[in-house]
């Protein structure tokens, strides 16, 4: 299961930053969520979405109910106990932050969408303006009239630009607090490791004290 949030985080990551810079593989991602999104698609993302929801509420539930019987139980803890609470809380930050991801790929595909509409618009207007000084008979009041759409077009670019930057600087913030994630991800899983040889020493140990209990018994019975 961490693993492969890990796998998913790790695909979702490459997509943010395919989106956030130019290069040959952004056509085919956007291409490739396009498609996502028609037909089918966007009721088979909400199922997986509302499917990974569900198992980060059910972890978050768990966590708190270790803690609950915990403090219940007057504040001891056993191995056991924390080694489901760590990776309960680990599964829950993953899917926390995959849901994150993925509400950032959408917003990015539908901010370049929007911003190419708007400039497809943009180069429309201008050939519609250049078609007007060129004609001999052009009307002033509709140049002008153009020239205000042009402008309030420009103004919707830079707005949608500085949006744009925006996000990217966010998805870029997403990044580092996914490597902090991941770091931090790292450490549970040694303290997993510690705990499981904690656990299995103290296994070995009961054995050990059971054998002679057993040993005294057959001694004694003798």
């Amino acid at each position: 299961m961490i693993e492969l949030l890990y796998m998913v985080i790790a695909v979702e990551m490459v997509l943010i930053l395919t989106l956030i810079f130019k290069t040959p593989l952004r056509q085919l991602v956007l291409m490739a969520l396009d498609k996502v999104k028609r037909g089918r698609g966007p009721v088979m993302v909400k199922t997986i979405a509302i499917t990974v929801f569900l198992l980060f509420v059910v972890s978050v539930c768990s966590f708190v109910n270790i803690q609950n019987h915990i403090t219940e139980a007057g504040g001891g803890i056993n191995p056991t106990d924390q080694v489901l609470m760590a990776k309960h809380l680990l599964e829950a930050s993953l899917m926390g932050f995959l849901l994150f991801l993925s509400l950032m790929i959408d917003r990015l595909h539908h901010y370049i969408r929007e911003l190419r509409i708007l400039r497809k618009t943009m180069e429309a207007a201008k050939k519609q303006n250049r078609g007007h000084e060129n004609g001999k008979n052009g009307n002033a009041a509709e140049l002008k009239a153009s020239e205000q759409d042009i402008a309030q077009l420009k103004a919707t670019i830079k707005k949608l630009e500085s949006e744009c930057k925006t996000k990217t600087e966010e998805a870029e913030a997403a990044e580092g607090k996914a490597e902090a994630l991941k770091k931090q991800s790292e450490g549970f899983l040694m303290e997993y490791d510690h705990l499981l040889a904690e656990n299995q020493n103290l296994r070995n140990q009961l054995e050990s004290i059971d054998q002679s209990l057993l040993a005294s018994d057959n001694k004694k019975s003798i």
